[in-house]
């Protein structure tokens, strides 16, 4: 065959001839070649490839490079075009010497999958396995592996395939599962996956867990029920069961389904039943139920179906003449015509079973409840309340709640049950009861109160509703006898003994029970004598087990029977029994109850009262402040403020009924003093409102200051001051009022006080003028300069500090805290009268307050000082006809309070002549002081 001109080497090739010709078993040479003609057509570059593999049939790179543009060649072609065939030969051509090349072996093969060649292929890929080492052998399964998953692959060839794959891998037989799964081969597919689990060593590749691959099983066996066999189906699904517990319902659906599907209803029926009355959690249940219902639902439609067509077929065989024929020897009949026709009209073999399957769908409803309540219970069998709700869902059936109330009480531990034990004693008692059967009911109350309970107040509170039907069935002495019985102690043999067992029951300490005592003072109250109750309140104290409510009840009961004497006996036993809080009860009755019975005649014994029962309270404050210093436990508990403070009231009231006013206002004093510093401030205006009452106007100023320097809140001494400062102006001493003005601005914040300085200044618009008006206005600027350096200058340990600090300290605070002294402040600094620093570190008054004559000193008592507001009357002259002319004012009535109108009713009601003397010395005593003064002059 002669060769066309153009694939004869040019004029470029000599070059590259030349130099093969002398070494024509160079690789690079040739490679050079190749490349420097890239351009050429593929034949010219086909003989150069020819050429040189055969001089070189050992070159990889060679090989390579051809076989691709051999590839490239036929990628657009079909495949049934001849260059394909070719491409083969020029594959098996190379793997004469490139059978060790895998990346020959992939290109060859893969060449041959798209060609669709399966024989051929598959003989190749055998043939590749061959030639290359094991270790190599992963880089052909993976294609081998797709090539037999295609379709048109026999299943066979397949399965020898992957059975051949897992001999080398045996890690990969979830693949060889899928595709079983996949090909349809349900039988293998199971049985593989069944060892799979059973291999304890097997490690999944594609992440499965254990139960992933149950759940798998579970639903190939029963979705396939009939196609697989060789394997125990119910064994498999009932140890899943067991072992994974968070799939409990799905599992024994899917066991129900597999009996559905083999035909077995009856068998997946008690699948069912078994399922819903093992399973523990509701969820579960659910799911079992609604299978089950669906499943019954479904058999119903069914067999209505089925029913008509049935009927039809029945009529036409009746209509029919059949001969009178031995259909045992008919062997033409097939098995189910051979039943029908012998076993027609036997009632087991009735397929017309509607009325049947139907009552059975609706017995299942009617029971969901109870099969719920189960549920329940088999999580925790000692749960009270469930089983009280499951007795409630046989109500109307007396029978079945009997049975259900003996299964409860037997199942139930008092000692692990959830709730009250006891209650399901109580209502099996009231069941019998309510079915006029007092007799058992008698008993079941007899068997309940052996029981050992965990705590002392579930027996107790049985034997109060035993005492209870009792009552209500007239037995008004056996009521007594149960409460006889109940609070008898148990006798020291009894105590020797189970002591000696170590386990103490709880009808050992029932006799200390408060619950059946009171039970038991109650009936001998309503039913018994007053010895009896006497008898029964007194066993109570020496047990001491009494509580504040019952002394009460006790005192009272014998008050009823006048008994007066005994019942303050009770309280005073009340009184040393108990301690605060819970003592304050008690002394509120006692000492009321006292007041209210002897008032006027014991005044002396009354007070006495009140004197211990305030010192109770001061012992326990002093106690708990001692134990704080010491930081030791504390015993005694605090009296609180409302325990007291009721007391005091009744201790002032009783004075000023019946005792003497001083005596009021000292006890007025003491429960200032007593009291917190937030009760305070209300009890301060109860004393100023009463000594106002009594002793007059004048009284309280005293108090006014005693309050205000007392330590009560900033709030509440502002307060007081506003009223101190009313009331002085009331009574026309404008200076002392704007005195009080003066020191409460020191406690009050421009910025958030303004009702203060509003009052302020009314009152300076009213009775002051120009320079106590711009005194004020001075302050006020001074105030809240002071407050706004001090809140945003001062440190915070300085901040922390008592906020009560009087100007000099103040002063000296900004100093060293680096603000600049203003000029006002400087000014009043210097206005300041100076004294020597003793006295002036002594008295740390605070700037602008007036006293009245009285200064409360901590642990001094009362100090007297000079009252610088005082009237200065003029010496004494030796002139008579110098006369000083005073205007004079009448005296308001309620300056002198009540005592004066209480001292004239008595004058009027003595003799004449002392009548006329004790209206001469209150008419005297009406005067002013100055009058008074003059008058004795004159004398």
């Amino acid at each position: 065959m002669a060769i066309s001109e153009e694939l004869y080497p040019s004029q470029d090739d000599l070059l590259y001839e030349e130099e093969l010709l002398r070494n024509q078993f160079s690789l690079k040479l040739w490679w050079r070649y190749l490349v420097a003609r890239s351009d050429s057509p593929f034949k010219k570059r086909f003989l150069i490839y020819e050429r040189a593999l055969k001089a070189l049939p050992g070159s990889y790179k060679l090989w390579y490079a051809y076989l691709r543009e051999r590839l490239e060649l036929v990628r657009n072609l079909p495949i049934k075009h001849s260059q394909y065939e070719t491409l083969n030969n020029t594959f098996e051509r190379a793997l004469v010497t490139m059978h060790k090349m895998p990346r020959i072996w992939i290109m060859y093969l893969q060449t041959l999958t798209d060609q669709e060649l399966l024989t051929r292929t598959r003989r190749t890929f055998d043939r590749a396995l061959c030639a290359l080492p094991v270790t190599q052998h992963d880089r052909i399964w993976e294609p081998y592996l797709v090539f037999v998953s295609k379709k048109g692959v026999p299943i066979e060839t397949s399965l020898r395939v992957y059975r051949r794959y897992l001999k080398y891998d045996p890690t990969h037989i979830e693949d060889f599962i899928e595709f079983l799964v996949n090909s349809g081969l349900w039988q293998e597919a199971a049985e593989r996956l069944a060892g799979v689990l059973n291999d304890d060593q097997f490690y999944s590749i594609k992440g499965k867990t254990k139960h992933r691959l149950w759940l798998e099983l579970c639903d190939l066996l029963t979705k396939h029920a009939t196609e697989v066999s060789g394997l125990n189906v119910d064994a498999i699904i009932r140890g899943g069961i067991r072992k994974f517990t968070d799939e409990v319902g799905r599992l024994w659906t899917s066991l129900a389904d597999y009996y559905i599907r083999r035909n077995l209803t009856e068998k997946a029926r008690d699948i069912f039943e078994e399922g819903m009355t093992t399973v523990v959690t509701v969820r579960d249940f659910s799911v079992i139920f609604d299978a089950y219902s669906q499943f019954e639902e479904s058999m119903l439609a069914y067999k209505m179906e089925n029913m008509d067509s049935d009927e039809e077929e029945e009529g036409v065989e009746d209509n029919g003449t059949e001969e009178d024929v031995d259909i045992r020897f008919d062997i033409n009949l097939s098995v189910a015509n051979f039943e029908k026709k012998i076993l027609h009209g036997f009632w087991l073999h009735d397929f017309n079973d509607v009325d049947l399957r139907l009552a059975r769908l609706e017995h299942l409803m009617d029971r969901r409840p109870e099969l719920a309540n189960s549920v329940l219970l088999r999580q925790n069998p000692h749960n009270v309340e469930q089983w009280h709700r499951r007795i409630k869902l046989f109500e109307g059936n007396p029978t079945k709640q009997i049975l259900t109330y003996t299964e409860a009480v037997r199942t139930v531990d008092p000692m692990k049950a959830v709730g009250k034990p006891h209650t399901l004693w109580v209502a099996f008692a009231k069941l019998y009861e309510n079915h006029k059967d007092v007799t058992n009911a008698r008993v079941i109350f007899d068997k309940a109160v052996q029981v050992n309970y965990k705590t002392v107040d579930n027996l107790a509170s049985l034997w109060c509703e035993w005492a209870e039907m009792e009552l209500r069935h007239k037995n008004f002495k056996g009521a007594l006898e149960l409460m006889r019985r109940a609070t008898a102690e148990p006798s020291v043999e009894v105590k020797r003994k189970v002591a000696a067992d170590g386990n103490e029951p709880v009808q050992m300490k029932l006799h200390r029970s408060l619950r059946i005592w009171t039970f038991y003072v109650d009936l001998e109250e309503s039913l018994g004598t007053l010895e009896s109750t006497r008898a029964v309140y007194e066993r109570i104290l020496d047990l001491r087990i009494a509580t504040p409510q019952i002394i009460i009840n006790y005192a009272l009961l014998l008050e009823e029977h006048k008994y007066f004497e005994d019942a303050f006996k009770v309280y005073e036993r009340g009184v040393k029994i108990f301690k605060y809080p819970h003592v304050k009860d008690i002394w509120v009755t006692y000492l009321s109850k006292f007041v209210k019975r002897y008032g006027k005649s014991k005044l002396e014994r009354a007070r006495e009262l009140f004197e211990h029962a305030v010192e109770m309270g001061q012992t326990s404050m002093y106690r708990r402040h001692q134990s704080k210093r010491r930081g030791t436990p504390q015993v005694h508990r605090r009296a609180p403020a409302e325990a007291v403070k009721p007391l005091y009231m009744q201790y002032a009231k009783l004075e000023e009924d019946f005792g003497l006013a001083k005596r009021a206002m000292k006890v007025y004093d003491q429960a200032a003093k007593a009291v917190p510093n937030n009760e305070k401030l209300s009890m301060y205006e109860i004393y100023i409102a009463r000594a106002s009452e009594i002793f007059g106007i004048p009284k309280t100023r005293e108090i006014y200051e005693q309050a205000i320097t007392s330590g009560v809140p900033d709030k509440d001494v502002k307060a007081m001051c506003m009223k101190y400062a009313e009331l002085e102006k009331s009574l026309g001493e404008i200076d002392r009022a704007r005195g009080i003005y003066v020191y409460a601005s020191q406690l009050a914040d421009p910025r958030s006080d303004a009702d203060f300085w509003n009052k302020w200044h009314e009152f300076e618009v009213q009775h002051g003028n120009e320079d106590t008006f711009r005194e004020m206005l001075r302050i006020k600027r001074s105030v809240s300069a002071s407050y706004s350096q001090t809140h945003f200058l001062l440190p915070e340990y300085l901040m922390q500090k008592d906020p009560k600090m009087n100007l000099d300290e103040a002063m000296d605070t900004l100093k060293l805290a680096g603000v600049p002294e203003d000029e006002m402040a400087a000014l009043e600094r210097q206005l300041v009268p100076t004294s020597n620093n003793t006295g002036a570190k002594e008295s740390s008054r605070k700037v602008g307050f007036v006293s009245a004559g009285v200064e409360s000193q901590s642990g001094e008592g009362i100090k007297v000082t000079a009252n610088h507001e005082d009237i200065e009357l003029p010496e004494e002259s030796d002139s008579e006809d110098e006369k000083v002319q005073i205007a004079q004012k009448e005296i308001p009535d309620a300056v002198f309070g009540g005592l004066v109108r209480k001292r004239e009713e008595e004058a009027d009601g003595d003799g004449n002549g002392n009548g006329v003397e004790s209206r001469d010395k209150n008419r005297d005593s009406q005067l002013g002081a100055l009058e008074r003064i003059k008058r004795q002059r004159q004398a």
